[in-house]
């Protein structure tokens, strides 16, 4: 599948990318959403996927993390560094409702660990509960909108790596939980 070109330090693949546009493309869907909760902007899916009026790219991520130059997104939130559970979590629900109103028929959850306190390339400081909380709030939304989701993990450079672990496992534990 050619890719638009995409640019000096940009990905020229990406998983999400290439599953959104397949699905299109054999309309098996008409619109989707990314909701890329990794700490670092999503400026692959962004690179290759903005400015299409069939896909809403949504990415809240570390300001100062990489990448160093943003991709513009549909909607970005940069958040400073050292921010915590609240914040974060306000900031999500606030942003979500426009994700939602864009009426996807599915919506690709990108749910990054690294915004975790205990990374050490992430730069925020959620707790495990915060993203727990996080992961309730975004599926919890999809489901009450009847909208399916895709889930991706991402991220996660916590040392020692037990701590990552933990928090993958509690992303399938609401998983599990909301449906």
């Amino acid at each position: 599948m050619p890719w638009p070109r995409a640019g000096k330090g940009i990905a020229s693949s990406n998983d999400l990318a290439a599953v959104a546009l397949y699905l299109i493309k054999h309309c098996a869907i008409r619109r989707a959403a990314i909701v890329d909760l990794d700490v670092h902007q999503g400026n692959g899916n962004s690179a290759i996927l903005g400015g299409r009026s069939n896909i809403f790219i949504f990415s809240m991520h570390g300001a100062k993390n990489y990448p160093f130059r943003k991709v513009p997104s549909t909607l970005d939130i940069d958040l400073p560094d050292g921010t915590g559970d609240d914040e974060y979590l306000s900031r999500l629900q606030n942003a979500l409702p426009r994700v939602l109103a864009f009426q996807p028929d599915l919506v690709f959850y990108q749910a990054g660990v690294d915004p975790l306190k205990e990374d050490t390339l992430g730069r925020l400081s959620l707790t495990h509960a915060g993203l727990a909380a996080r992961d309730r709030i975004v599926l919890s939304a999809c489901k009450r909108s009847g909208i399916p989701v895709s889930l991706a993990l991402g991220g996660g450079y916590a040392k020692p790596i037990g701590i990552t672990v933990a928090a993958h496992v509690g992303t399938y534990k609401i998983v599990k939980e909301v449906f």
